[in-house]
């Protein structure tokens, strides 16, 4: 019964659950209840439905393997798309969100989208400036150290410039090295 007003049945009735798990139930009874007073339950919520229409989905959603279905409204803001898509989908299709492999899967999906966002912009108008958009200069001119002093997470202040600009640096090798073979091999 997801999604509905209707309480689900207890698996147990209250005498069997009071039996076995000392002190279940203790607020059951309105006396016991400090905010019973201000507990109103039956009152008109305006509603013309019980369940509300099931919104139309009109590309693949992710939903988690534990539910039977999507929520009755639900968004769609960033549908999935290329392999950063396929990975996430990965993740809800065949793991349980009780399993880290379904979050190390999409925190390995929001990387991949990270990568394909890049590359993307490299085919625009505009594509990103790793050095002022990954924020390295302001590191120099903004006193991105005078900013650490005092912080407890000293141990890898001295990679966190590395670890920004490592995957730039290795990409624009990279394609360094691409440009230098074509034209070596133009120039046979």
């Amino acid at each position: 019964m997801p999604y509905t007003a209707d309480k689900p049945p207890l698996p147990s009735t209250t005498e069997e659950l009071r039996a076995r798990i000392p002190g279940w139930g203790a607020d059951l009874d309105p006396a016991d209840r400090p905010a019973v007073p201000r507990e109103v339950r039956d009152l008109p919520t305006g509603a013309h439905w019980d369940l509300p229409e099931q919104q139309e989905e009109t590309r693949p959603r992710e939903r988690s393997i534990e539910h039977e279905r999507l929520t009755p409204v639900f968004g769609t803001a960033v549908p999935l798309k290329g392999a950063s898509g396929a990975v996430r989908g990965l993740a809800y299709a065949r793991f349980s969100e009780a399993r880290a492999a379904h979050w190390l899967l999409l925190l390995a999906g929001d990387r991949i989208d990270a990568v394909e966002s890049h590359l993307a912009s490299f085919l625009t108008t505009r594509p990103d400036q790793p050095l002022t958009q990954t924020g390295v200069t302001a590191e120099l001119t903004h006193g991105g150290l005078r900013s650490r002093r005092g912080r407890v997470d000293v141990r890898h202040q001295v990679l966190d410039p590395a670890v920004v600009t490592a995957g730039w640096v290795l990409a624009a090798t990279a394609g360094f090295r691409l440009l230098r073979a074509a034209r070596r091999r133009a120039t046979r």
